[in-house]
């Protein structure tokens, strides 16, 4: 594609070929895409009769469907700003709506507000042929690199998230630039769960409309039920998902009667298409990924943040245990002499946030939209990028020492009866860990055990002394992970403050 951006193809060019369907736990629903573009183009002018037109904000809060899809699209085509609201993060209401300056709200929950929109209604506003008094024509629209087509929200783990502008030049720049590496083309099926009011979840809708390649959507709890049964080539995931599906194969080659070796269980749970796996958004196990590929099932781990898009990702022509990958075209990686990473694009996302406190975009972006990441990393000779961790959870011990906590987290997680480690320093002398269990009951004596391991790889002051395993296990639901399944630290800490600073609670290192 040389003539024009992915967004502008989008609303110049109805796509030709290729399939999108919606995956529930009460079977899949698939319609072609130029039926979707079709009824995404009815729904844009009933839109526009509502008044709905350049600039204005569409604001969807709902679960994963067709009709965020279309309402998405519908935006696209009309140069409307859509706002992905995240269920569970927002409640629909008058004040939500004014915050971030929404003309209407589409959402599947209850409300009262004025301006919200049941978003059942927008299947028959899409699906009905126009009335012989109903002006069909969409005015053309043209999108500019630096204009802005969503507004996205941090996943942070306090107070309001904050609202950041996505330009069409950062989307357009990540697409190509996963395109070159990837090659997306008819015949493959992507497989998307993750909210769609994550941004980057919407780009392969947009992928799929250009390349003429499928799609399925479907939400967490679904994924594994449609997994098999939709039978993708590329699953999008997050580690948490892949931990998940691990678990579920080594239960099946311990069935009497089941799949004999770990690639006939792996094909058995994720369907025998399968091309590759894709996950970021946080930290993978080493153990997990090496799991899956010695499955037969290619899983590759990238990085980037919201304020950044995708950054560097390893694949098939270019990979390297233990790194997020090699640098992509249009991005640009310097680490600064503190270890901090900070990343320059040809196309930033934004040069701010649009919605933050005070102080909030000068302490990201620098005047030329240079993003200052906060993780700590380093590039080898080869430009692959390795991440040790975040620079603000580097704990500084009484005597000076500063310890870098996420290697330490890593290797207590590689025990299966550890979902997740976060570790604390009450008193800057020694670590404490709170555990999130595998299983319930938790498992402590495997947990214990990995302690002891943990321990005697480390050194003296970045050794555990004491373990508080949570009543249950981490969840979005409990407030204790993100939507991308990254824990709180901060939640976690208040939740389990009397037990971190109790030095008589929890296991103990021996």
């Amino acid at each position: 594609m040389t003539d024009h951006s992915f967004i502008q193809h989008i609303v110049s060019h109805p796509p030709l070929g290729g399939r999108i369907a919606f995956s529930r736990l009460d079977g899949t629903e698939s319609l072609g895409l130029p039926e979707l573009y079709e009824r995404a183009g009815r729904l844009a002018r009933r839109l526009r009769a509502r008044g709905i037109g350049p600039g204005d904000r569409i604001g969807i809060l709902a679960a994963n469907s067709l009709e965020w899809v279309l309402l998405d699209l519908a935006a696209l085509l009309l140069k409307a700003e859509t706002a992905g609201l995240e269920p569970g993060k927002f409640t629909p209401s008058a004040e939500l709506m004014a915050r971030y300056d929404i003309t209407l709200l589409f959402t599947d929950q209850p409300t009262d507000a004025p301006g919200a929109v049941p978003i059942g209604e927008v299947r028959a506003l899409a699906e009905e042929p126009a009335g012989a008094d109903e002006d069909t024509a969409l005015p053309t629209v043209h999108w500019a690199p630096r204009d802005v087509t969503t507004i996205k929200f941090t996943s942070g783990s306090t107070g309001t998230p904050k609202g950041l502008g996505a330009t069409v030049g950062s989307i357009d720049s990540s697409l190509a630039a996963v395109q070159e590496i990837f090659e997306h083309k008819p015949g493959d099926d992507l497989f998307v769960f993750l909210p769609l009011s994550l941004l980057q979840q919407r780009y392969w809708v947009y992928s799929a409309l250009v390349h003429g390649h499928d799609l399925t959507i479907s939400t967490y709890e679904s994924a594994f039920a449609a997994l098999r049964r939709v039978r993708p080539t590329v699953v999008m995931g997050v580690p948490a998902f892949y931990e998940t599906a691990k678990r579920q194969v080594e239960a099946r080659l311990r069935r009497s009667g089941g799949p004999r070796t770990v690639q006939e269980a792996a094909r058995h749970l994720f369907g025998d298409r399968i091309r590759y796996l894709w996950t970021g958004s946080a930290p993978a196990d080493a153990a997990m990924l090496r799991f899956f590929h010695d499955a037969g099932l290619p899983i590759y781990e990238g990085y980037g943040l919201n304020e950044t898009c995708i950054v560097t990702k390893n694949h098939p022509g270019a990979h390297r245990a233990g790194s997020v990958g090699k640098v992509l075209r249009g991005k640009e990686v310097l680490v600064d002499e503190d270890g901090v990473i900070r990343v320059r694009s040809d196309h930033p996302v934004n040069y701010r946030y649009a919605y933050a406190e005070p102080g909030a975009s000068e302490r990201m972006f620098a005047p030329d939209g240079t993003v200052r990441t906060g993780d700590l990393g380093h590039l080898d000779e080869d430009g692959f990028l390795f991440i040790r961790g975040r620079a603000d959870d580097v704990i500084v011990l009484d005597n000076g020492k500063k310890i870098v906590v996420r290697p330490i987290e890593e290797h207590m997680r590689t025990s299966p009866a550890i979902a997740e480690c976060v570790l604390f320093c009450p008193a800057q002398t020694d670590l404490v860990a709170v555990v999130s269990p595998a299983t319930v009951p938790a498992d402590r004596d495997a947990i214990e055990a990995q302690l002891a391991l943990t321990n005697a790889a480390r050194t003296a002051d970045e050794r555990i002394s004491r373990v508080v395993i949570a009543d249950a296990p981490f969840s979005i639901d409990n407030g204790l992970l993100t939507s991308q399944y990254k824990p709180k630290r901060k939640q976690i800490l208040a939740t389990y403050h009397a037990g971190i600073h109790d030095s008589k609670e929890g296991i103990h290192a021996a």
